[in-house]
């Protein structure tokens, strides 16, 4: 007895499947970033923000991340990424766009509301993004970069 052969639209369906999640994953497992002379551009898979040096408000290191309701986002191992919600002030969103929760994370207050959790998976990047927004935010123009 013979087993009937899948047809070949199903594999392809499959294989197109398994090349799309695969290429989510990559997507969403760091942080991308672009630096421009006024302003630093960030993206996350889905989730991309432009931070204009001019308008950064405070910058910061947490050893943690705030307890934050998700409103769209995602976890997985060590990343944490997305769009939540503190309690206190729900109207106001908090992105985190973390790599690796268990390295110090970079807190970026911006557009006098809007606040921002970063950290890359190499924590001498995440301290280079720092001296740079410090650098950047100082009025200091350092043109080597």
């Amino acid at each position: 007895m013979t087993r009937p052969r899948r047809h070949w639209l199903l594999n392809l369906l499959i294989a197109v499947s398994l090349i799309l999640c695969l290429m989510a994953f990559v997507a969403h497992s760091r942080t991308w970033k672009r630096v421009r002379e006024d302003r630093v551009q960030l993206l996350t898979g889905f989730y991309y923000t432009e931070i204009p040096y001019n308008e950064i408000d405070s910058l910061s290191w947490k050893e943690q991340l705030p307890q934050l309701e998700r409103d769209h986002g995602f976890s997985f191992w060590a990343n944490e990424k997305g769009r939540f919600k503190d309690s206190l002030f729900p109207e106001r969103p908090v992105y985190i766009f973390v790599d690796d929760l268990r390295h110090p994370k970079l807190k970026i207050s911006y557009r006098d509301s809007l606040i921002l959790f970063l950290n890359f998976a190499d924590s001498v990047e995440t301290h280079m993004m720092y001296e740079l927004l410090l650098r950047k935010t100082e009025g200091v123009d350092d043109t080597d970069e």
